[in-house]
């Protein structure tokens, strides 16, 4: 992975802090991922990590926010969100609908207690943090 600034707003560690202890390592994990997807791509030299609706959010220049959450009211999954009016995830679902459970048109949630599928995922997060260079390929250019 070829050097990239992360600038990261404090209050993000503070929501990380805030999950339990078997939901947290998870999402470390899939921040993790997120990162190195971004890495991978040669046009991101920069990675906002934000607060955006209280959840942690990565924002890259001309690409589309990807946000990551887990949620007191569905303890046993977390999830990664995609703009809802993007062309995302109807891709990912025609692509990866055996591997991924979906939520609307705006998001993957995973089980908590079983193992991502890295390198579908990595797949898409790639295709979000390029959005606006490949919205325009067929099946985004995956």
């Amino acid at each position: 992975m070829r050097a990239m600034k992360i600038h990261t707003q404090p209050e993000v560690e503070a929501v990380f802090r805030h999950y339990p202890d078997f939901a947290r390592q998870k999402l470390l994990d899939l921040r993790e991922l997120i990162l190195e997807a971004a890495g991978e791509i040669e046009e991101i030299q920069e990675v906002e990590e934000a607060l955006k609706w209280g959840e942690p959010s990565y924002l890259v220049k001309k690409g589309s926010t990807v946000r990551i959450d887990w949620k007191e009211r569905s303890p046993e999954q977390f999830a990664i969100y995609f703009k809802c009016t993007s062309k995302l995830v109807p891709t990912f679902r025609k692509r990866y609908a055996e591997v991924f459970t979906f939520e609307g048109d705006r998001a993957i949630v995973f089980a908590i207690n079983k193992k991502l599928p890295k390198a579908e995922l990595k797949d898409c997060i790639k295709a979000a943090l390029s959005y606006h260079r490949v919205k325009h390929l067929p099946d985004l250019g995956m």
